[in-house]
């Protein structure tokens, strides 16, 4: 049976699962025979202040319009509740988030022993799948005022084994010299991106991210992703009812992590986006960004540190130099039509060509190598069929325009990411709520698989990872 046999049968299957899981929500939502509103959102703040969460969400925990101000005022409403002085003392802004889940993944051309166990054996490609039941991470987030014009916002998150780390951790100052166009926000948190990943609606190990924000060619030593939070200082600014928004951010140059960067050198990043009304039509946004960065190619070394053989070169931890530039420009959008919104996203990726080869700044380039640059993006639908139940999809496509050096295939790299799901929220009141989650997502990345019999290492140019999830779960918070 071919190859292209099998994927269409798995992908029939999958899809067959994903029709199976409608028909027992739409059972389950039957057998509880449900009436109340929905109220999409996290629960903390619609208990503060005694709001519908719907009143911020399309479907939760994407943000609308008016959830969009909410937060670009730092979490008020510019009443008497926003100060915890005037809150009633047993309220406490905590909001708990994990998905029980089942799961199934699956990649082809993954280099297996022909006989399991025996190293000495020929290595051959072939495909691994894994199922069944599991959790996600649980985030604990809490957010709100310190006093009026003081906000803030804390999220201790693990991943499935209780691994903890802060996903973010900031305090901002709001309405600086009584202006809502400057803002200033100190800590960790989300780039201000016009799309967001952290309240977007996919799940999966594969559609639970976008490509485009985390991409780098093959053999970049790049680590940066647009959709990772970031430690640093962002000053925002924002009219009446944030149709118009910038944001200028000034940040370590270490991917999020703590600790002092390696690279002793900052990344800027600026955004701005523009909403107007369309008549029935709804509400569209279009927005552009662009981060600038550097990172080192060359770690700073010792041969005198102590516990350590004579002679022996250990690497320094945090200090690095040889600084070399990278840059990720684009534009992105919100638009309505209805039951619709279509999210478009470009983005134009450059990495120095020391980045691009894995080349310290200190030695010799290889011959011909060039500077890789790349062009990618996706088309991300929602169609909200009523306040209950969505349905997603998302298309999305990388490009490589330059590869990095002459030998590589002019492909090498590129990726095709597809999702399809839908979420339905059976209950969503202002101290909880549970959303009904199904998802399937294949992802091909070309070009990037060892060869048969031929060992670890040696890459075909023509061949093609696939990889694709199905997940099942129940997004909960409380």
């Amino acid at each position: 049976m071919s190859f292209a046999v099998q994927k269409y049968r798995g992908l029939a299957k999958a899809i067959g699962a994903c029709v199976l899981c409608g028909l027992a929500a739409l059972g389950f939502y039957a057998f509880l025979g449900i009436t109340a509103q929905p109220t999409n959102a996290i629960p903390a703040f619609a208990r503060k202040y005694g709001l519908p969460c719907s009143a911020c969400h399309t479907a939760w925990p994407e943000l609308n319009s008016f959830g969009q101000t909410f937060r670009d005022n730092g979490y008020q409403l510019n009443n008497d509740h926003d100060s915890p002085i005037y809150q009633q003392p047993s309220y406490f802004p905590i909001t708990f988030r994990i998905t029980p889940q089942w799961h199934r993944e699956s990649t082809n051309n993954q280099p297996i022993d022909s006989i399991p166990g025996d190293a000495s054996s020929a290595l051959k490609q072939g495909t691994i799948t894994s199922h069944g039941f599991d959790l996600s991470g649980l985030d604990i987030w809490t957010a709100g005022t310190l006093f009026k014009n003081i906000s803030f916002s804390l999220l201790p998150s693990s991943n499935p084994s209780a691994g903890f780390h802060f996903e973010n951790a900031y305090v901002r100052f709001d309405n600086l010299l009584n202006s809502r166009w400057l803002n200033l926000k100190v800590g960790k948190f989300e780039l201000d991106n016009l799309i967001s990943e952290k309240r977007f609606l996919f799940l999966s190990a594969n559609g639970g991210l976008y490509q485009s924000y985390h991409f780098v060619p093959v053999g970049d030593t790049n680590t940066f992703g647009l959709g990772n939070n970031a430690l640093g200082a962002e000053l925002m600014g924002h009219s009446a009812n944030s149709y118009t928004r910038y944001s200028v951010a000034l940040l370590s140059g270490n991917d999020g992590g703590v600790g002092l960067p390696t690279s002793r050198s900052y990344d800027t990043y600026v955004t701005f986006s523009q909403a107007f009304a369309v008549g029935k039509i709804g509400l569209q946004r279009f927005g552009g960004y662009a981060y600038l960065g550097m990172r080192p190619t060359i770690p700073l070394t010792s041969t005198a540190v102590v516990g350590t053989a004579p002679g022996t070169t250990s690497v320094i931890p945090g200090a690095a130099y040889g600084n070399k530039s990278f840059y990720r420009v684009g534009f992105a959008g919100d638009m309505n039509v209805g039951k619709f919104e279509f999210l478009p996203f470009y983005m134009h990726g450059y990495d120095s060509v020391f980045l691009g080869t894995g080349t310290p700044a200190n030695q010799a380039l290889p011959a011909g190598a060039m500077a890789p640059t790349w062009n990618g993006g996706f088309v991300e639908t929602h169609y909200h069929v009523n306040p209950q139940f969505v349905l997603v999809q998302r298309d999305e496509v990388i490009r490589m325009s330059r590869q990095a050096l002459p030998g590589n295939a002019p492909n090498l790299g590129n990726i095709d990411a597809y999702s399809v799901g839908y979420r339905w929220y059976p209950i969503m009141f202002s101290r909880a709520g549970l959303a009904f989650h199904n998802e399937y997502s294949l992802t091909r990345t070309q070009g990037n698989t060892p060869l048969s019999g031929t060992g670890i290492g040696v890459f075909d140019p023509t061949a093609a990872v696939w990889s694709n999830s199905v997940l099942a779960g129940f997004d909960l918070d409380f």
